[in-house]
């Protein structure tokens, strides 16, 4: 009895995905002074200290936090800062408080997640291998035994953490908690403590101001003229130290943005809001400001004009993208493309590797002439739990290190820069399919066809609406083409399509009319014994000619 047909899970239809709503740009602050130095520490801590306080106060309201309570924060924030300095850090605290909610909400669908196979798998016979849709049991009792106590630590955190959610309490940690257990690793981080403490400092400092349209140069806290000159307005407390008129403090650094500096120079000519950020990077000593302002959401093409030009479709893996050219009948065109990256190392290094190869391949696609790029809208959320895989620690780790949220704002913003369109896909088996349909059939002497590399012959496919498949099948009541043209590349009316060869009789050379008769009977094999071979020669007077 044969097996029955694995059941494939819907596909989602492929999208445009909409432009990116802001830019950031940034310079660094060269040449400051020592007293520059000083004056950028005391204005970062201060307000740091002010909100931490505001920071606590709000996680304090939890969900009873309304618009006389946020009045009430400002107010008190304003006497030890200013208005706008108050604005600023209410805002930067309640976007924090948000965060927190969202990830909390993430932990707990983790946990459940988590719960739900443990509960499953403990539940099977010792040793069932279970399906590619439903994992087995465990394979001996040491091991269920173990599951088994974990289960219990899961349902407990997971109890706390939603109790925690209907409380509204939320956990914050102002310069984050990775530095924060970086101090108990000091020796692993090759930090002293006074290192630590710096970096700790530096990342608690608040030095960032909201723009406002219509203000001199779209800023009135941190403003920036064209330039380059950079001043600050001082809060109350600090209003001694200003070398400027009206309680600001003049840097000595002036600063100029390479990388969209007309664009830059366009909005505060013309007092427009950009918001500002100062920041030191204590790694290093330098200190940086970083400006950035909202832009209307860029207006996406039709799914039919993104494809119109063909489509270049990408694969993305742990240390490379896999890409290649396709027609808009969905043929690959020329040899594939791997552009390489590296992500070890720190944040930095790793995010300008990840610039560096989306660079790459973004010049490649517009030198090809497409207007899109396919990719695949990959989310490992709920693939990264252990809980899931077991015992495949180099698969989690390998999901785990792709970057997949920055990557894909990374891609769409830089493409817009490059006047093309993302066309995300369901990543929903690209590998498998085109594993089993294109690299064979792509292989050769002079080329060499990975996985990846079919695979983003399937992801183009996809994106232009054509099965990954080369052909379709044949119908079913019969091995022909009675029920028409079979393959999905091109329709009936295009010329030169690909159709089953007409049945000529004689031979196929070039030299001999198709029509002409043989000149000779057929012999008999050499390998045939005592056979005697009968063999007839017949000469034409005229050759055989157009």
């Amino acid at each position: 009895m044969a097996e029955p047909k694995k059941k494939l899970r819907t596909i989602e239809a492929p999208f445009v995905v909409p432009g990116p709503s802001g830019v950031a740009i940034r310079d660094r602050l060269k040449n400051l002074s020592a007293e520059d130095d000083k004056v950028l520490r005391l204005v970062g801590g201060h307000l740091g200290h002010l909100a931490s306080l505001d920071l606590k106060a709000r996680c304090a309201d939890g969900l009873d936090h309304n618009s006389d309570s946020w009045a009430v924060r400002k107010q008190g924030l304003t006497a030890g800062s200013s208005s706008r300095w108050a604005g600023a850090i209410t805002k930067a605290t309640h976007d924090q408080w948000a965060l927190s909610r969202r990830c909390q909400l993430a932990h707990i669908q983790g946990l459940e997640a988590g719960v739900r196979t443990l509960t499953h798998r403990l539940s099977q016979p010792l040793g069932d291998k279970g399906t590619k849709r439903a994992p087995g049991g465990y394979r001996s009792k040491a091991e269920w035994f173990q599951k088994s106590r974990r289960l219990h630590v899961l349902k407990h955190r997971l109890d706390v953490a939603r109790a925690e959610r209907e409380a509204g309490v939320v956990h914050v940690v102002r310069g984050g908690r990775r530095l924060l257990n970086t101090r108990h690793n000091l020796a692993a981080a090759q930090l002293t403590e006074a290192e630590w403490r710096e970096r700790w400092e530096a990342e608690r400092w608040f030095l960032a101001a909201d723009g406002e349209s219509g203000k001199r140069y779209g800023n009135e806290t941190i403003r920036v003229t064209p330039d380059g000159e950079v001043s600050i307005k001082l809060p109350a407390p600090l209003a001694h130290l200003a070398n400027a008129k009206n309680g600001r403090y003049v840097l000595a650094s002036t600063i100029a943005f390479q990388h969209r500096g007309a664009e830059w120079q366009g909005r505060i000519g013309a007092n427009r809001a950009v918001a500002y950020r100062i920041h030191l990077n204590a790694a290093k000593g330098r200190w940086y400001l970083t400006a950035s302002w909202a832009i209307p959401p860029v207006k996406t093409i039709p799914l039919e004009t993104a494809r119109a030009a063909g489509m270049v479709g990408v694969d993305t893996n742990a240390d490379h993208f896999a890409a290649y050219r396709l027609d808009v009948h969905g043929n690959p065109i020329g040899a594939p493309k791997r552009f390489f990256y590296d992500l070890t190392g720190t944040a930095d290094y790793r995010d300008a590797q990840i610039r560096h190869a989306i660079s790459r391949l973004l010049h490649w696609a517009t030198r090809c002439g497409v207007k899109a790029v396919g990719l695949e809208n990959l989310d490992f959320t709920a693939e990264k739990t252990r809980e899931k895989h077991g015992r495949k620690k180099k698969f989690r780790q390998l999901i785990s290190g792709i970057p997949t949220g920055r990557l894909k704002a990374r891609l769409v913003s830089m493409a817009a820069e490059q006047g093309l369109s993302i066309v995300a896909v369901d990543p929903a088996y690209t590998s498998m399919w085109g594993d089993e349909h294109w690299r064979k059939p792509l292989t050769s002497k002079k080329r060499e066809m990975s996985r990846h590399d079919a695979a983003g012959i399937a992801i183009g496919r996809r994106a232009l609406g054509h099965p990954i498949r080369r052909r379709t099948a044949p119908p079913p009541q019969h091995q022909s083409d009675a029920a028409g043209h079979r393959t999905a590349q091109a329709g009936p009316g295009v010329r030169e399509r690909e159709e089953t060869r007409p049945r000529i009789p004689g031979s196929r050379t070039g030299c001999v009319p198709p029509e002409a008769e043989r000149t000779r009977e057929t012999r008999t094999p050499k390998t045939v014994r005592d056979v005697r071979s009968r063999q007839v020669w017949l000469q034409e007077s005229l050759l055989l000619t157009d």
